[in-house]
């Protein structure tokens, strides 16, 4: 892990999508300031699934694998995060352990920011909050969706070994 200096997202022409590249420029250089960007290697865990949640990470480049594990020790890999998107949010904001876990499948460049700087930043920037809400729940949605997907697809596989 080593830190690294790069432009900020407020000096490229085109801001990349991001969760809060339409928010007004001071509310984003305040944003951009709470980052702290560090280089890791492929295979560095960002956060375990039951480790407290101290910090929240916007991945700038790279791919992480998030997963959770089985009471039996089996992992299962939810999805793979890429550019742009913030890890760790729901734990951090709720005060809770992390609820999956995040692994680098290359190396990448990660910007952390503690929660208490979060906290802050939101309480002061009202606009940044309802991103946030936005954020959130996309994330709630896409579980919806996963569970609705897994379960039809079990009630189909279950309901087709019947008919033969």
């Amino acid at each position: 892990m080593e830190s690294v200096l790069r432009p900020s997202r407020l000096e490229y022409v085109d801001r990349p999508e991001g969760p809060f590249c339409h928010l007004p420029d001071l509310t984003l250089r305040d944003f951009e300031l709470l980052k702290t960007p560090v280089l890791y290697r492929r295979g560095t865990c960002l956060f375990r699934e039951g480790q407290p949640a101290h910090d929240i990470f916007v991945l700038d480049e790279g791919r992480v694998r998030i997963s959770v594990s089985s009471e039996s020790g089996k992992r299962l890999t939810l999805r793979i995060a890429g550019p742009g998107e913030i890890l760790g949010l729901s734990a951090a904001l709720a005060g809770s352990p992390h609820e999956m876990t995040a692994e680098l499948l290359e190396d990448a460049q990660v910007a952390t920011i503690k929660r208490k700087d979060l906290l802050r930043f939101l309480r002061e920037h009202r606009e940044a909050c309802l991103q946030v809400v936005n954020l959130l729940s996309q994330d709630l949605h896409v579980a919806y969706d996963r569970v609705r997907s897994l379960g039809l697809a079990r009630s189909r596989r279950s309901r087709a070994s019947r008919v033969q």
